[in-house]
């Protein structure tokens, strides 16, 4: 079912209807499994009647504003997983990718994969617009080469340590992260934050605030945590706004997430 959700959302990206055939499929097929209950099941009908509504008064500021409004407001407790009827399941219990690592619990998260299809009622060209900002080859190496040393940033401040690991998990880690963590992250913080706040106080000003926002969003995780995954939105966004496309933002948030569990402890540096 999860490989079938994640599919869903790739096909999204390329054609709409499609991508929302096989969610519905998905869908079902957690319904029946027990990972979505019949709350869940209307909030997802409830989606999808306020985007019909978007999509045929569209002309109508009122009722687009409202609707665009309340889209936003059900992403943003989809990914604080306060919507009831979604059981999330719990694929890693309290392991350690290494010795020095902490104790890491991960599910996957039925909600939070929603928020690309929720947004994309809102935004139709959700996965790929227009770049903002031209960019240079070498750009594209500075930022490139800004992952690892973001990480090693995060190192010399004390919250990691260099462990290089390949756990058993990583295959169940790499179909989470990228389609139910950095896809459905990215299309709320860059693909649909960046994208409003840059067409209302300009390109850097959006760039800057939806990383800020992103980081806040880690609040939980300490101030440390919160300084760096502010600093890995201004790569994100950098990503986004040379590009137009949340794929391209969605693989640098990705990319930086794996090398951080290959190549540093994960999540974080505590001794065994």
């Amino acid at each position: 079912m999860w490989i079938l959700l994640a599919t869903s959302l790739f096909t999204a990206g390329v054609n709409r209807n499609a991508g929302i055939v096989l969610l519905v499929l998905s869908a079902i097929w957690a319904a029946w499994s027990g990972g979505v209950e019949p709350f869940g099941l209307w909030v997802m009908v409830g989606v999808a009647v306020i985007s019909l509504l978007l999509n045929r008064y569209r002309h109508l500021p009122a009722i687009a504003i409202s609707a665009e409004l309340l889209l936003l407001l059900i992403a943003l407790t989809l990914l604080s997983h306060f919507v009831p009827g979604f059981n999330h399941q719990n694929v890693l219990n309290k392991v350690r990718a290494g010795a020095q690592s902490a104790p890491f619990t991960m599910c996957y998260h039925f909600d939070k994969a929603l928020i690309p299809f929720v947004l994309l009622a809102i935004l139709p060209t959700l996965f790929s617009c227009k770049p903002l900002r031209r960019s240079r080859p070498y750009y594209w190496l500075l930022l490139i080469a800004a992952l690892p040393l973001l990480l090693l940033l995060a190192t010399a401040a004390g919250g990691l340590k260099l462990e290089l690991h390949y756990p058993t998990w990583f295959w169940q880690f790499a179909l989470a992260n990228l389609f139910f963590v950095s896809l459905a992250e990215e299309a709320l913080f860059r693909g649909y934050l960046q994208r409003r706040l840059s067409q209302l106080i300009g390109p850097v000003n959006g760039l800057l605030i939806s990383a800020l926002l992103f980081g806040i969003s880690h609040l939980a995780g300490g101030t440390l945590l919160v300084v760096f995954a502010t600093l890995a939105g201004v790569i994100y966004g950098l990503a986004w706004m040379w590009t137009g496309s949340l794929w391209v933002a969605a693989l640098f948030h990705f990319a930086l997430n794996l090398l951080h569990l290959l190549f540093f402890t994960y999540p974080a540096y505590q001794p065994a």
